[in-house]
């Protein structure tokens, strides 16, 4: 397959982004999180699992919305009752894998796309060799408790008082209030600084990360708040890898117990690593990825 960017036309008639890196048999697509993010935390991909020893084509895309890939008119009730919903983004993957020509693929989503690949596991799977979820929970309830938790063990009951306001009066441009969200993001998200994903401008879609987080990675105001895949995980059948950074904003116990409940599942944690611990720690991640892979090509991976 032809490496390289390829704009791809989608039966609605918007227009996505896609690139593919990398050579050889083994397919992987890539969903980036947000939702509303972008696929630049996948760039290397194919590099870093080179390193590893191990050849794969890497596919990626900015989802509809994000990026580099068409943008609509999310203020159009129309537009946005069709699109922010979780059953349009799921189809669209399959959208995407289609019309990229690939089939007895692996699928790796990040964050926002970890919720992605569960579902996508459950009702596509007969595509799918291996499917990867790289810190998402299955129930929103763990993730909300663990940031209560983190929050607490972070800033004095004062600073925590003060976010709880600002959110209260829905005040979340504060610049106080900001500077403890950056607090939070730089122990919990991006641990190694500087960020490699700093940008002059933001890049985030916030119509869609509204719309299903809310304002920032630590309250969750949108439709996000209803996530609940607990009792479907026991159809996804295809080998899983659960990764979860060492200390990151999802719960690690949270991805071990996933990693139980799904019938064919292992857990891996990245030391030093946070929510984005493919940035963090690539050589971890990365190792832990194409070890994942080689044993399901090799028909010995053991769950």
């Amino acid at each position: 397959m032809r490496q390289g960017t390829k704009i791809i036309t989608l039966d609605n008639g918007y227009h996505l982004w896609t690139n593919t890196q990398g050579e050889g048999d083994i397919h992987l697509l890539a969903l980036h999180g947000g939702p509303g993010g972008n696929h630049e935390y996948w760039e290397d991909a194919a590099k870093q699992l080179r390193k590893q020893g191990l050849n794969v084509q890497v596919h990626m895309y900015d989802q509809l919305g994000s990026w580099y890939s068409d943008s609509p008119d999310f203020s159009d009730p129309k537009v946005s009752d069709a699109i922010l919903n979780y059953d349009y983004f799921l189809d669209e993957v399959e959208e995407v894998r289609q019309k990229l020509g690939i089939d007895k693929f692996y699928l790796i989503g990040q964050s926002w796309g970890g919720a992605l690949v569960q579902m996508y596991a459950e009702k596509y799977g007969e595509h799918l060799k291996g499917a990867i979820v790289s810190s998402m929970v299955d129930n929103i309830t763990d993730y909300t408790d663990h940031l209560a938790e983190i929050r607490e063990k972070t800033f004095t009951p004062e600073q925590l008082a003060f976010m709880k306001e600002c959110e209260a009066k829905n005040d979340y441009d504060n610049e106080e209030y900001q500077a403890l969200v950056d607090i939070l993001n730089k122990n919990f998200i991006d641990r190694k600084q500087p960020s490699t994903l700093d940008h002059l401008i933001s890049t985030m879609n916030t119509d869609i990360y509204g719309a299903f987080q809310g304002d920032n990675e630590f309250v969750i105001t949108g439709k996000l708040g209803e996530w609940n895949f607990t009792d479907k995980l026991k159809n996804i059948k295809v080998p899983t890898l659960v990764t979860f950074g060492e200390h990151e904003s999802m719960p690690v116990a949270t991805g071990k117990r996933m990693a139980e409940m799904i019938p064919h599942a292992q857990f891996v944690s990245t030391p030093e690593g946070g929510h984005h611990h493919m940035v963090d720690n690539p050589n971890v991640y990365y190792d832990h990825l194409a070890t994942f892979i080689r044993e399901v090509e090799a028909g010995t991976f053991k769950g």
